[in-house]
């Protein structure tokens, strides 16, 4: 499936030229934007896309350097199978790792929040040379070791009984300032219930044993950057998140080499990059 290109027209606040590429069997839609030898690799998550780091991209650019953001197979402007099975961790996390590759990113600041952190913060351990900061938001690394949070569980469920997944609705019930324009931004790559294939799949993909797939991946990586991680990090909070809100992030930040006290953002919520304006600017204060 591939979302007809008008349902992206007149995109508020997002003025970025779609790119594309080849990989595997489908398109994959990304923006790369600016120039320079640092990179600002962001990483979005459920259900959302690109879009959600609109208002992170004016800072992060002004302050040097080349940003891209890719959307997921399933996501955004990417193609969409209708096969569920496709939807793996492995499958995911493989294409991370080869759009790294193909774009040559190179001294990355990785952005993550939600999936973006839970495949996304597996990545540095494979090329390290690659990577030298980290800004994390409301996600983790699940190894399968310690017990889902409640309101993850929900939210599972929820997903399970909702396979037409109001994505739109979602966004204004956890950022009340969106305005109808924005919410409908992310609505526009699921025309019908089969553009969503890739939604469905990844609550179910949240490793819960330690032989769940992923779950050795994230535990290796904990591992690696609890020892091994040598960059800067900057971790925010979105301290109204009932899903990967202050325990969750609290536990990962022990992951997480030299990671500093994190910066709070107490009325928001889990998609944090919608307080993005106010995250850049913390994350980049604390480097200058």
């Amino acid at each position: 499936m591939r979302t007809p290109d008008e349902r992206f027209a007149d995109l508020p606040d997002f003025p970025y030229a779609p790119r594309y590429l080849q990989w595997r069997d489908w398109r994959a839609h990304y923006i790369d934007e600016g120039s320079g030898s640092r990179t600002w690799l962001c990483l979005h998550g459920e259900p959302t896309w690109s879009y959600l780091y609109r208002r992170m991209i004016p800072a992060l650019l002004n302050s040097g350097g080349r940003l891209v953001a890719p959307d997921f197979i399933g996501f955004g402007r990417s193609d969409k199978p209708e096969d569920e099975a496709i939807y793996t961790f492995d499958f995911h996390r493989a294409f991370l790792l080869e759009i790294i590759e193909k774009l040559n990113l190179r001294n990355i600041t990785l952005a993550v929040q939600d999936w973006g952190g839970l495949l996304g913060l597996t990545l540095p351990m494979e090329m390290p040379e690659r990577f030298e900061r980290l800004l994390v938001m409301n996600t983790a690394l699940a190894g399968g070791d310690q017990p889902l949070s409640e309101g993850f569980v929900a939210w599972r469920a929820y997903v399970a009984r909702t396979p037409d997944l109001p994505c739109g609705k979602l966004m204004s019930r956890t950022c009340t300032h969106l305005t109808p324009r924005e919410l409908a931004a992310y609505d526009a790559p699921f025309p019908d219930t089969r553009y969503k294939a890739g939604v469905r799949r990844f609550p179910q993909l949240v490793a819960e044993r330690g032989e769940d797939p992923g779950a050795d991946i994230a535990r290796k990586a904990r591992q690696w950057l609890r020892d091994s991680w040598k960059g800067e990090s900057f971790m925010a909070i979105g301290v109204k998140d009932p899903v990967l809100g202050l325990p969750v992030m609290t536990e990962l930040r022990k992951w997480i080499r030299n990671c500093p006290e994190p910066y709070r953002i107490e009325n928001g919520g889990h998609f944090l990059q919608e307080w993005g304006d106010e995250v850049a600017a913390a994350a980049l204060k604390h480097w200058s």
